[in-house]
């Protein structure tokens, strides 16, 4: 049975859209009317409350969108192009009602748009968190952490990392602390909100106080970020710094063998430690590829695969900085395939620490090196300064940390 079958949302977009059928009416604000939602509150099951008594007092909703779940339900719909509305009517798109045959394009459409969907169920006006006005950006934060994650991540963690990502755009140091502790508790309430979506969504599974990615989830960022599913072909790939015989450099990572060039530049950036600051080139021993720019006269490296010039066994070079001209020998060593469980460019050796942006290519990081070892040395202040250090040791040539490549490349995804 396909996975996405167990999407609660997918079930309430497919009947929500049957629902619509040639057309319905909107208000004049181009809500749906509050009659029809009396119809779709049950017929969805989205739980939201029209009517409820506090003591002697009856509150009615007055106007739909205060009906979250239901407003849910409807930008899903309209996210997915299954809808749209023109005028004061919500009409089907046409065209895209071969969805609703297909679950797994449907939950999919669905995944890839979540993240235009929160100000349809977070709380806007009093009481409104960072996350709500910023979810773009903090709901790819929860994703990326949950994928990055071997297991489940906890609510701490992420509501962490996610006040860290949406506050960053504001000044907050002039709010109370009590201020600044009702913000934080508005996101934390947020965040948790957003991953019940993801719950009914079918894209984590949440415990008493974690989540974690389904199946179902992680097959969909392996497809948003352009991985291999299981058994698709991956190269084993050993990136050797050349030109630095007296402290060798190098990394292995597993790569997908469909990589173009230009993503294999980001892995090669990655798993080194460069910071991406120059221009670059990859050579095949006839042709230069690189950025499509006329005056550099290279082939686009965009619409080249790796596996296009190389088998197993195959090398290409890749240049990066052409001041200091780190020239590095990328050999297939093997090819495999992918398997469930992998997270792909992954980074699984290496040795030997990247050197410093514009140092002065494989002469002047020799001199650096010579220097940097020699407290008496009259430019060892200078070195020490000019890489930002509180003591030389903060720098070791010798040091690769395998953690830090991965989490180098998870970010870079």
């Amino acid at each position: 049975m396909d996975l996405a079958v167990r999407s609660e949302l997918v079930e309430q977009v497919r009947a929500f859209t049957e629902w619509v059928g040639a057309g319905r009416k909107l208000t004049q604000t181009g809500r749906i009317t509050l009659a029809d939602a009396k119809t779709l509150v049950p017929l969805l099951s989205t739980g939201d409350v029209l009517e409820r008594t506090i003591g002697n007092h009856v509150y009615r909703a007055r106007s739909s969108e205060h009906l979250l779940d239901l407003m849910l339900v409807v930008e899903c719909a309209k996210v997915a192009r299954l809808v749209r509305k023109t005028g004061q009517r919500l009409v089907p798109v046409k065209k895209n009602q071969a969805l609703l045959d297909d679950r797994r394009k449907l939950w999919f459409a669905l995944f890839t748009g979540f993240d235009k969907l929160g100000e349809a169920f977070l709380h806007s006006g009093f009481g409104e968190s960072l996350l709500r006005p910023e979810f773009e950006h903090g709901s790819r934060a929860v994703l990326a952490s949950l994928y990055s994650a071997d297991g489940a991540v906890t609510f701490a963690s992420l509501c962490a990392t996610v006040w860290n990502i949406v506050s960053a755009p504001y000044v907050l140091e002039d709010l109370t602390e009590l201020q600044l502790e009702m913000l934080r508790s508005t996101n934390d309430r947020d965040t948790k909100e957003t991953l019940d979506v993801l719950r009914r969504l079918g894209v984590v599974a949440l415990e008493d106080k974690s989540a974690e990615l389904t199946e179902l989830g992680r097959s969909g960022m392996r497809q948003l970020l352009g991985e291999p599913e299981a058994g698709d072909p991956i190269y084993q790939v050993k990136i050797t710094l050349l030109d630095n015989e007296s402290l060798p450099v190098w990394r292995r990572v597993l790569v997908p063998s469909a990589t173009p060039l230009d993503r294999l530049h980001v892995v090669i950036q990655a798993a080194m430690g460069w910071e991406n600051y120059h221009l670059h080139y990859f050579l095949d021993g006839e042709t230069h590829y690189g950025e499509a720019e006329p005056e550099l006269q290279y082939r686009d490296e965009r619409k080249v695969r790796l596996d296009d010039l190389v088998k197993p066994g195959g090398r290409l070079v890749y240049n990066y900085d052409f001041g200091d001209s780190w020239d590095h020998e990328i050999l297939v060593e093997e090819a495999t395939v992918a398997t469930s469980d992998g997270r792909y460019p992954r980074c699984i050796g290496g040795e030997a620490a990247c050197p410093p942006e514009d140092v002065g290519g494989t002469g002047g990081y020799a001199r650096l090196i010579q220097v940097l070892g020699n407290p008496g040395h009259p430019e060892h202040q200078d070195i020490v300064g000019w890489l930002g250090l509180d003591e030389p040791g903060q720098f070791d040539p010798a040091r690769f940390s395998l953690e830090e490549a991965n989490q180098r490349l998870a970010a870079r995804r």
